[in-house]
């Protein structure tokens, strides 16, 4: 089957950010079947490729003619990738295991094994897809359940072109889904329309055997909600669960470090959340007695924040001392942004205990 080629320059918001990389604007290369039907004024959520780099959030939310894809850096470049990934050390000893196992499977044409990731928001359940795809050196493609829906009648059609282009890879399909209890719930449910249904059994049509050409990542908060059938193609379930005191910490360095010390040497890897901070165009003055034992304290106090909320905090950190004429970053100041915040996670935990949510939060 001949290919089509085409670039495109990304000109919208990215809904899923190079945890390593700072938002910028990227030419996108795309590959897709030439017979691709055209999509109507919804499309699959895909990730597009950035030739020499790991991708970088080519988010194309209206695509036409093709179904698009992405390649992931190559498993030589990408041999470290997690490196720099907080995780429970048992969590990221398994998703290197994982990685390494991909990468072999398909060196040695073995069928790949699905996998399912399960936890709270904000604890790199995306970031990890990602990278095990560009340790592994696969294609990918990334979807979230909540675009099947405005497919409508279209669904079926898009996901057997998505298991079509997989089959033209060389190095094979990373599919990762997002959100997937959105798409892959009960049949049975009086919420899923006959489309969505539709497209669940396309998708398990197609995923009926074990495959040498596609790997099904799914991501969720609510496991229990996924079909059986679903839950019956998977092969790894994992565990993503909050980030503990130790992670807590060293989330809390990383971010200081990078965004409020202004450390050149640790500035060259750019972690997940980068996104919200703003560029440091003043010098901030970080003064002494913010210590390992104040971090260390914060770390205590944020007992249930997920690594995205720990992200929010430190750029809630910069935001306060961009407030200050001096721009300077006492414990002091650190101390009453780290208060502010604990209580703002109780309060969100209130109100959706009430059956409320507030309003706006930072």
């Amino acid at each position: 089957m001949s290919k089509g080629r085409f670039s495109k320059e990304d000109k919208g918001k990215s809904l899923a950010m190079d945890p390593y990389q700072a938002p910028r604007k990227a030419r996108v290369k795309v590959q897709a079947p030439d017979n691709s039907d055209r999509l109507q004024q919804h499309s699959l959520t895909l990730i597009g490729r950035v030739t020499n780099q790991f991708p970088l959030a080519g988010t194309m939310s209206q695509l036409k003619n093709r179904i698009s894809g992405a390649a992931a850096a190559s498993a030589a470049k990408g041999g470290k990738a997690l490196d720099n990934v907080i995780l429970h050390p048992s969590l990221k000893k398994r998703i290197e295991h994982l990685a390494r196992a991909t990468s072999n499977t398909k060196s040695h044409q073995a069928p790949f094994r699905n996998m399912m990731f399960y936890g709270p928001p904000g604890t790199g359940k995306t970031m990890v897809a990602r990278e095990i795809a560009r340790k592994s050196g696969l294609d990918y493609a990334m979807m979230t359940g909540g675009d099947v829906a405005p497919l409508g009648s279209q669904a079926v059609t898009k996901i057997h072109q998505i298991f079509d282009w997989a089959k033209t890879s060389n190095k094979g399909l990373l599919l990762f889904i997002d959100e997937a209890d959105a798409f892959l719930c009960e049949r049975n449910s009086v919420y899923m329309s006959e489309a969505q249904r539709s497209a669940l059994n396309a998708l398990l049509f197609r995923t009926g055997d074990q495959s040498r050409d596609i790997v099904l990542v799914l991501a969720t908060n609510r496991p229990g909600d996924l079909d059986s059938a679903v839950t019956d193609r998977i092969d790894e379930v994992i565990e993503f669960p909050l980030p503990g005191e130790e992670e807590r910490f060293k989330l809390l360095n990383l971010y200081l470090n990078n965004y409020l010390k202004k450390n050149e040497e640790n500035r060259d890897t750019k972690p997940k959340w980068s996104h919200l901070f703003k560029k440091l165009s003043q010098k901030i003055t970080v003064e002494d007695d913010l210590t390992d034992k104040v971090i260390s304290e914060a770390a205590r106090k944020t007992e249930g924040f997920s690594g995205r909320e720990i992200a929010k905090l430190v750029a809630g950190v910069q935001a306060g001392v961009y407030g200050r004429k001096d721009c300077v970053l006492d414990s002091q100041l650190f101390k009453e942004i780290v208060e502010y915040k604990v209580e703002e996670h109780h309060q969100r935990i209130r109100l959706a205990s009430e059956g409320c949510q507030p309003l706006l939060f930072s």
